[in-house]
């Protein structure tokens, strides 16, 4: 055992390493709905390890936290942007009001309880379960004029406090947003109907007939078949068989068409005659069924044997921002297409008719190659699968967002700045969002940005929990458990007042409501806990303006909290 100690006194990163393997397999347990996740875990045991007392090199955890920081703005970044103007206004102005109750009730609640600067950033960070405020707020508070020892007593109390308010603040905004909350807007039937209804307005349109407008429940499927319904007595065009199978509810495509054991191109003119074969593509509950209606599936290698693609494509043409699913399928180009899903700031969208499509967003589309390679370019950058990422844009990014980030403005003896993490922060919002107008440079795959965004954090974390263990148990003891009430008002009441006022002053529908809410305080695991309530992905509606937002306004607000407790 003492072997084991010395290995890692002498080489702290794996201390570290150590600490992340075993917290992300606490962090994945569940007791029924409840889990500790990830953040939580990773910390509880980094104080663990921590009483082993191991040093930990002081640039480590900046290394991470920056490149934690800069993958959070280059994920948000394009929606950010697109929300400050249009009709993303209404919800930026919801996640500001949101977002500064949180500021001014963990605030208040530090000065009424007499907490110093070290317990605000904890109380802030946990209650608010943004635990990227632990280092910005760090960063800040290193910069004022104290001394050393009272700096140090007070970076000390901050993972301990963020242990404390972390675990209410994860699972009270789920149970608060999924069941206190359609409480408030008149009960959870009221809020489920309103919800059913909403989905329906919003997806009137030819769009949900089309093949062209799919959920990722109903895939596309391709089949071969022989034609031999009496429509094929006379030969049919491509054109009209179509709209024969249209006409019946079914809107598919014909993808191929085998004449006299000939398999030949199609084109709308094509004419398919009686006992021909040919390939329909569309969605599956439109295919499988009864075949009356066409004939006969067949088992066709031969015939089925053509390449189909599945593309991701992100939307970067001016003319397709704020078109609708409805109108976007119209297009001549999205012929023989089929849109699958639609990412929005790493969030899945409702794919319904009236939903509007974003510049940024990710859309990905199903068809045949030669229909797929002819609409990507219409649409926008075709994001074939890549394991590279443009280190060279995440390097300068960083170095020159900590920089800027690190220019002070002094007020009296106090300096004010952004920080560097503050300035990592910045800069990615302002790379994402260049990105996803020219995403010709700048790609970051979407396991890269999960790697630097969970990794980043977690690393951080991990060396905050190790450097405080000596010292958690004994703050802990002063801290008390009053700190955890503490932390139960400071969630609690801002999202309460967020729920009233997003109904009585913003008019939003219940569910989008709701989903603002946990945007604005980014939390993904009350956005499933509501969907689950409501029993539709409406709610995501909400989430992906004020996510951006939150995720912007509560990182700084470590800045911000430091200032108003100096």
């Amino acid at each position: 055992m003492n072997w084991i100690v010395d290995v890692l006194r002498s080489n702290p990163s794996l201390a570290v390493f150590l600490t992340i393997g075993i917290g992300f397999f606490i962090g994945q347990l569940k007791y029924k709905s409840f889990s500790l996740g990830t953040v939580t875990s990773v910390l509880l045991v980094g104080v663990l390890v921590g009483q082993l007392d191991i040093p930990i090199p002081g640039p480590l955890k900046d290394v991470f936290f920056l490149l934690f920081l800069f993958s959070i703005g280059y994920s948000v970044g394009p929606q950010f942007f697109q929300a400050l103007r249009g009709d993303g206004l209404k919800q930026v102005g919801f996640a500001v009001v949101v977002c500064v109750l949180c500021l001014l009730v963990t605030w208040g609640v530090a000065v009424c309880m007499g907490y110093n600067i070290g317990e605000a950033i904890g109380l802030l960070a946990g209650a608010q379960t943004m635990s990227a405020a632990i280092g910005v707020g760090t960063d800040t508070l290193n910069s004022l004029p104290v001394s050393a020892a009272d700096k140090q007593s007070w970076i000390s109390i901050i993972p301990v406090c963020y242990a404390v308010s972390y675990v209410f603040g994860t699972i009270g905004s789920a149970y608060i947003l999924a069941n206190l909350g359609p409480a408030l807007l008149g009960g959870i039937k009221k809020v489920k109907a309103e919800t059913a209804q909403l989905e329906k307005e919003m997806n009137q349109g030819e769009a949900n007939s089309d093949p062209n407008y799919i959920k990722a429940l109903r895939p596309v499927a391709f089949r071969a078949y022989k034609a031999t319904a009496d429509f094929f007595a006379t030969s049919r065009t491509v054109t009209d068989v179509e709209a024969y199978l249209a006409a019946q509810g079914r809107r598919l495509f014909v993808e191929r068409v085998r004449q006299d054991g000939k398999v030949v191109e199609v084109t709308p003119d094509v004419k398919i005659a009686k006992n021909d074969e040919i390939v329909l593509s569309g969605r599956r509950e439109f295919i499988i069924g009864d075949e009356s209606w066409i004939g006969p599936e067949v088992s066709d290698a031969e015939l089925l044997d053509f390449p189909a693609e599945e593309l991701e494509i992100t939307i970067s043409k001016k003319e397709l921002d704020g078109m609708t699913v409805d109108e976007l399928r119209r297009q001549k180009f999205m012929y023989g297409i089929s849109i699958k899903s639609i990412s929005r700031g790493g969030v899945n969208i409702p794919v319904l008719a009236k939903m509007k499509i974003r510049r940024g967003d990710v859309v990905t589309v199903v068809g045949l190659v030669r229909e797929v390679n002819a609409a990507a370019p219409r649409l926008g950058y075709a994001d074939r699968k890549s394991t590279k990422t443009d280190l060279v844009f995440v390097g300068i990014g960083i170095f020159i967002g900590g920089l800027l980030g690190s220019l002070a403005i002094h007020f009296g003896k106090v300096p004010v700045s952004l920080s560097v993490s503050g300035g990592a922060l910045i800069a990615g919002l302002v790379l994402g969002w260049l990105r996803s107008k020219h995403p010709t440079f700048g790609r970051i795959p979407r396991s890269s940005v999960w790697l630097m965004d969970n990794l980043g954090l977690n690393m951080f974390i991990a060396v905050v929990g190790i450097s405080s263990g000596p010292s958690f148990v004994s703050g802990l003891k002063e801290v008390g458990f009053v700190l955890f009430f503490m932390g139960v008002i400071a969630t609690s009441l801002p999202l309460i007042l967020g729920i009233i006022i997003g109904h009585k002053i913003f008019k939003f529908p219940a569910a989008i409501n709701l989903g603002c809410c946990a945007g604005s305080r980014t939390t993904t695991a009350s956005l499933g806990a509501v969907q689950d309530a409501v029993g539709s992905s409406i709610p995501a509606m909400g989430y992906t303006v004020t996510y951006a937002i939150g995720n912007t306004l509560l990182i700084l607000w470590g800045v911000v909290i430091v200032l108003l407790m100096s």
